[in-house]
């Protein structure tokens, strides 16, 4: 599990300002304290139900300087913060949280906030290109927690092979960190075009011209081609936040599992979900997508149909801070990463 809810020190509140007045901008501080104290708050596992994570994302949210559900849907002094965690699962919600943050970058040059903050980011990127690197030498899950880790002028040339796709990209950052590492065809999609347009003139401005950015919805994605890595940080927890969440997170899976070429990894990065509860719904998704399988080999008698599960669990990130509590070893975010059978 991904841990038990505990109280957050005094230092992590005292970080939190007051609600930014209207027309006031936001720092990048600010942002990733925002991101931070959701992960802090809501990623504590099965201990909480999912109304409770929902309303304790949009909480930590609303503190830190977002926009608060009066701002869309209501005129209530108080904030709503079940109807902000509705909020958070709408293309209307992050339309206007990038136009912020456009607005932000053209006045004061703001790159916006880190997901889940900058460790986080640091944490994902490392263990993905090490991941790619042994995948790359024909080291499989068994062998890729003991493999030494190859020199990085060395690891390098094996990254050239894979192909990157970030779904929910927002203001792209990940897809930079990674073509320090190496990766050289990245490519960031989101269905906010303030997004995308964001991410374009950071990508631009930081050195990264290559790095193509699409507007595309990934629960009804256009895209038309596979990717060998396919990253999701945070963008499954905002489908889950959706009032239709379950019924958004079962076409996430249908359309994720055809962006993924065979012998490719997704990794997913998530403050909502854990370990094994991200495992779970992958083997849902698989038994799903098997009697798919079946109906189809007798309907239409194709012995090339696939008879394996569409992914399998590959490994995870076990260097974030963990905590025990009643015999129970918890960790505030979960990065676990599927093989493309």
């Amino acid at each position: 599990m991904a841990g038990i809810r505990l109280p957050p020190e005094d230092s992590d509140l005292s970080q939190l300002q007051p609600r930014a007045a209207a027309g006031d901008h936001i720092s990048d501080d600010e942002r990733s304290v925002a991101a931070d104290s959701w992960s802090i708050k809501s990623d504590y596992g099965s201990t909480l139900d999912d109304d409770q994570r929902h309303a304790d994302a949009a909480e930590a949210l609303s503190a830190a300087n977002f926009r608060a559900a009066s701002d869309y849907s209501s005129d209530k002094d108080e904030t709503d913060t079940e109807g902000v965690a509705s909020m958070l699962g709408m293309q209307s919600y992050w339309d206007a949280a990038y136009a912020d943050e456009l607005s932000n970058f053209r006045e004061h040059g703001h790159s916006g906030e880190v997901w889940f903050g900058a460790d986080v980011m640091d944490v994902v990127v490392s263990w993905t290109k090490q991941l790619c690197i042994n995948m790359s030498l024909g080291y499989f899950p068994n062998h890729v927690d003991n493999f030494k880790s190859e020199p990085v002028e060395q690891g390098e040339k094996y990254l050239s092979s894979w192909t990157v796709l970030d779904v929910g990209t927002g203001n792209g950052l990940l897809l930079q960190e990674l073509a320090k590492q190496g990766f050289c065809e990245l490519t960031g999609v989101d269905y906010s075009e303030g997004a995308i347009e964001l991410a374009r003139r950071l990508a631009v401005r930081d050195g990264f011209p290559n790095i193509e950015f699409l507007v595309d919805d990934i629960l009804e994605t256009k895209l038309e081609r596979q990717f060998k890595l396919v990253m999701d940080k945070g963008t499954l927890d905002a489908v889950g936040l959706h009032p239709d969440g379950p019924i958004k997170r079962i076409m996430y899976w249908d359309s994720v599992a055809k962006l993924v070429s065979s012998g490719g990894i997704l990794v997913i990065t998530s403050c909502n979900s854990t370990k094994d509860e991200l495992v779970q719904e992958v083997e849902n998704f698989n038994r799903r997508r098997m009697i798919d399988v079946s109906h189809d080999l007798e309907t239409i008698k194709d012995q090339d149909v696939s008879r394996d599960p569409p992914f399998r669990y590959l490994n995870h990130v076990r260097t974030y801070p963990t905590f025990t509590f009643g015999g129970m070893v918890g960790s505030r975010v979960a990065t676990v990463a599927f093989l493309r059978n």
